[in-house]
Formats: structure tokens, C-alpha cells, sequence
């Protein structure tokens, strides 16, 4: 959390990672680089994009219905990514 950040906001993360076969072309590029650093150890590489949203003047319930709304309308793909949000603890 930030300082100083109000403590009357609410915060909800939102991750958004490709679906199981959808193609992850920097987790595989990622894969192929570490094995060759010597790193063959790491057998799965995956990538996901973490939005931290901050809503401001709302409860927890309207915030999380906000950070839905983002999801469907602008942050995630439903044919091809898979959403987690969750309120982050004060």
C-alpha cells in the first residue's frame, strides 16, 4: 500500500492470465532463455497481468462490482483469458 493513501479506499486486484492452451509466446520465449542461463530446474513459466484498482468513496461490495465491470469491459479477453479479483487487505 501506498503512504498516505486514504484510508477510506478500497482496493481490488485483479489477475488476468491465459486460459489453459491458449498460446503464452513470453512464457515460452522466458523458458527456452532460462534453460539456457542453466536454469532447467524451472519446468513451467507462466505470465499474468496484476491491475491494482483503488476506488475511492464506495463500499466493498459497489468496488468489487466496479473492478467486474473493468474486467468485462476493457481488461480481459472471456474467449481466452481467465480473471481472480480480489479485495487486497488494508
Amino acid at each position: 500500500m501506498r503512504s498516505g493513501a486514504d484510508p477510506s479506499t478500497v482496493r481490488i486486484e485483479v489477475r488476468v492470465e491465459l486460459k489453459p492452451g491458449i498460446m503464452d509466446a513470453e512464457a515460452a520465449s522466458i523458458e527456452r532463455a532460462l534453460g539456457l542461463l542453466g536454469l532447467a530446474s524451472v519446468p513451467r513459466v507462466a505470465t499474468a497481468r496484476i491491475y491494482d484498482l483503488e476506488f475511492s468513496a464506495v463500499t466493498s461490495e459497489e468496488a468489487g462490482r466496479l473492478a467486474d465491470q473493468a474486467v468485462e469491459r476493457l481488461l480481459a479477453n472471456p474467449v481466452i483469458h481467465r480473471v481472480t479479483v480480489r479485495p487486497v487487505p488494508a
